[in-house]
């Protein structure tokens, strides 16, 4: 029997943490699922890890050929997912044992969403920490509030897998904000619901993180939106306060750029900004 949901686990050099992840969802009460763990190349042994040994029926681990990055590995493991719905866990995150009864109890009654996400509790170096308020999550549309930051987290999210398809994946020319692209082509055309309980542990803090790693991430939120401009996916309105928010971060970034002493890029992203003010 195909599963009803499909769990996909993307990892790299994370063998450290990765039992962890497993094991939130091994542990789940909900039991009608599958688990998809895509190994990017990792060079720390992940593959020998004593779960993969093949004794659970309904865990499958891939290994890719080359590191190709999350939405890579993201992608992959929605390609082979048999369930109807997927589900997302980073490697360095665990869910609480009701995550997923209570996201397909939600979906029975809310039968209209295609997408929904839970609360989340925040660990930090250790530390529990409340998430900021700008970061606090809203129920239903929320595109013009997902153009400033990223409102949805890819560990709580429950969605149908061809809404994932219909919106194209993740892009993987994107080293990071992927999740914030994607999110982006989600919202402007459906609302996202939102289970008001964390069911979610979000670890931060260690250094192999994307957003710590990788400097000036609003370059890649600045491409995304620019993205959804051309893509003519827009109704009037949100072309409006996606076009300032886009003259805001293009500004940002060309200042940055401009106190380092890198010209050619600040006057490139000046050009965006002074582009979009003709418009």
């Amino acid at each position: 029997l195909m599963p009803f949901v499909s769990v996909i686990i993307p990892t790299y050099n994370r063998k450290h943490l990765l039992t962890r992840a497993i094991d939130s969802v091994l542990g789940q009460i909900y039991s009608d699922w599958e688990l998809i763990v895509v190994d990017d190349a990792s060079e720390d042994a992940t593959g020998a890890l004593d779960v993969f040994s093949g004794l659970i029926p309904n865990l499958t681990y891939v290994r890719l050929d080359a590191h190709c990055g999350v939405s890579a590995a993201r992608n992959r493991g929605v390609g082979l997912a048999l369930g109807e719905w997927i589900c997302f866990l980073d490697s360095d995150d665990q869910w609480h044992r009701d995550k997923l009864k209570k996201q397909v109890a939600w979906h029975d009654v809310n039968r209209e969403y295609r997408i929904v996400q839970t609360r989340e509790i925040w660990i930090r170096n250790n530390v529990r920490v409340n998430p900021p308020k700008t970061h606090e999550k809203i129920h239903g549309f929320q595109f013009k509030e997902s153009l400033h930051r990223c409102m949805i987290t890819p560990s709580s999210v429950m969605m149908e897998k061809a809404l994932f398809l219909e919106a194209g994946g993740f892009n993987e020319s994107l080293p990071a904000c992927e999740d914030y692209d994607l999110w982006l082509r989600i919202t402007c055309r459906y609302p996202v619901g939102l289970i008001d309980e964390p069911l979610l542990t979000r670890y931060g803090g260690h250094g192999d993180q994307l957003s710590s790693m990788i400097m000036g991430l609003d370059r890649f939120r600045i491409r995304s939106i620019l993205d959804c401009i051309k893509g003519r996916m827009l109704s009037d309105d949100q072309r409006k306060c996606a076009m300032a928010v886009l003259i805001k971060k293009a500004l940002i970034v060309a200042n940055g750029y401009k106190k380092r002493g890198k010209q050619d890029e600040y006057e490139h992203y000046l050009r965006i900004a002074r582009r979009c003010l003709d418009e």
